[in-house]
């Protein structure tokens, strides 16, 4: 038999507290890290993103709009896991199913896009690092920025990531 949590009851019950400030400044930092991605691919590799290398790193609409696609990505990415972070219970594992299952989705677009088929596979590898990427920055920053509290009748626990530690009241 299931016996839901009281507030109040006596017991033991886990609450998430997340500090907003650290996950979004790490979110902020993921979209600088994935649109400079996206821009080195294009730029210093010469990877053709849907366009032909001749228009150059900056030389067109389909550079400027992957790089600002691959920032805001990680914006709703860090969205997402501040969502997830205080509404589901083992909020990175559904996490990394949702970046993962996306990923697959935009690694998938350009093959159905008219365009050679050396653009569409060099584009296709960019979108799976840019993902990689996000995936594990994001999670890493909502690892880091969260912490779960375990209350129950004389001990108070704090864990973060991997580590806790314990102390009376």
């Amino acid at each position: 038999m299931t016996v839901p949590i009281v507030p109040g009851g006596t017991g033991s019950r886990t609450r998430s507290k997340v500090d907003v400030g650290q996950l979004w400044s790490g979110g902020v930092a993921t979209a600088i890290v994935t649109g400079l991605v996206a821009l080195v691919c294009r730029w210093l590799f010469s990877v053709p993103i849907l366009a032909p290398k001749t228009d150059g790193a900056y030389g067109d609409v389909h550079t400027t709009a992957f790089v600002l696609a691959a920032a805001g990505a990680a914006l709703v990415a860090t969205a997402l896991a501040h969502l997830l972070v205080v509404s589901t219970p083992r909020p990175l594992v559904f996490f990394w199913w949702i970046v993962g299952l996306a990923t697959v989705v935009v690694v998938l677009y350009p093959f159905s896009t008219a365009a050679p088929l050396s653009e569409k596979a060099a584009t296709a590898a960019v979108d799976l690092v840019i993902g990689i990427v996000i995936g594990s920055l994001v999670s890493g920053v909502a690892e880091r920025s969260t912490r779960v509290r375990q209350a129950s009748d004389d001990t108070v626990s704090y864990s973060r990531g991997s580590s806790s530690r314990s102390r009376g009241i």
